[in-house]
């Protein structure tokens, strides 16, 4: 597919996802109810991706305080739903409902792995936050969808950072302890291959096992920062040269975004490519966010995700990243090295997720 054509594709399907939330048949109560205060009609008047400009920025407080019924679409109605969260170390969470979005970000995304590094029908392990959020039905639905099951050790990144920014490092360091000790037990009584955890744990649970010669081929890794040369570490020494090793980005919102392979042939630097048309990444001028930022130019993540079961236009992540350049595999703009928003300027409490 040619950039041009990802691009119509896009445009159709912005078409088709604003008609959907905003019709009265099918529509979603909270845009249903923002349309009619406004003084245009994205129904009638959004016709591309660059049309959503036109919405303000989507809001965090919108997904903490509205009531989760202003968030079933109509053609929903009746139907039980997930509640997936995301944030609240302080104050209330956002909410997002969840039907069946998850599972198609996640049947796509196993499109992608390499048999070889992510056997099908052999067992998985994560080692990352359950409770509310997303990540724990997703990863067991990746692994079960490749004919696989998931064992896990469950995490709780809230109380976490709580510790950290409350100067109890040594009880963070003693529960990140617990957590890997978990970790080594299910190692050593059970054949898993594939593992799930965040690049902190990952470097934590080397310094108890050799992670390849306990059978591990293949790494997802994601939730914390990967600079460079957090990933060349993570690639030659923690895992030894010897596993498979995929950085991912996703969230709640999103779904989950794909990566580059990474080495030495791009300097260990980790790209990302959302699951477009399903969502769009762009990198924009903190200060002038309806433009996006040169190529190679640091920028504001903006999300925009476009799915039946949830519309949400130009969302300003809590991180900055890189703009790249689309390639063949994903001919649209991808987002490198990813990190939180302001990192280059103040300290940022990320825990160990």
């Amino acid at each position: 597919m040619s950039a041009s054509q990802a691009a119509k594709k896009l445009d159709a399907h912005v078409r088709e996802m604003v008609a959907w939330h905003f019709a009265e048949e099918t529509g979603t109560p909270f845009w249903l109810h923002w349309a009619a205060a406004a003084d245009w009609s994205p129904r009638d008047e959004v016709e591309t991706f660059s049309d959503l400009l036109r919405f303000p920025h989507f809001e965090d407080d919108w997904l903490r305080f509205e009531p989760p019924e202003r968030w079933v679409p109509r053609a929903y109605a009746g139907r039980p739903y997930n509640v997936f969260e995301t944030g609240g170390t302080t104050g209330m969470p956002k909410q997002r409902l969840n039907w069946e979005d998850f599972q198609h970000d996640y049947a796509a995304f196993s499109d992608t792995l390499d048999d070889e590094a992510f056997p099908p029908g052999e067992n998985w392990l994560m080692i990352g936050p359950t409770g509310p959020r997303r990540l724990r039905l997703a990863i067991e639905y990746l692994a079960n969808h490749r004919g696989s099951s998931c064992y896990f050790v469950d995490l709780d990144p809230r109380w976490v950072k709580k510790l950290i920014a409350n100067g109890k490092g040594e009880e963070a360091k003693a529960y990140m302890v617990h957590v890997i000790e978990q970790a080594t037990i299910i190692l050593a009584h059970r054949a898993v291959s594939a593992l799930f955890t965040t690049p902190r744990l990952l470097e934590a649970l080397s310094e108890k096992i050799s992670i390849p010669e306990a059978g591990i081929r293949g790494v997802f890794c994601g939730g914390t920062e990967m600079n460079p040369q957090n990933v060349r570490f993570l690639v030659e020494e923690v895992l030894e040269g010897a596993v498979a090793f995929l950085p991912v980005y996703g969230n709640t919102l999103m779904g989950l975004a794909h990566s580059l392979p990474v080495g030495a042939e791009n300097g260990f630097s980790v790209i990302y490519y959302s699951p477009q048309p399903r969502a769009v990444l762009r990198v924009v001028d903190p200060e002038a966010t309806g433009q996006t930022v040169a190529y190679g130019e640091w920028g504001r993540v903006e999300l925009t995700t476009l799915t039946k079961e949830f519309f949400m236009p130009r969302f300003l992540e809590r991180d900055e990243a890189i703009r790249r350049e689309p390639t063949d595999a994903y001919p649209w703009d991808g987002v490198a090295e990813v990190r939180p928003f302001g990192a280059s300027t103040q300290k940022i409490v990320e825990g160990v997720y």
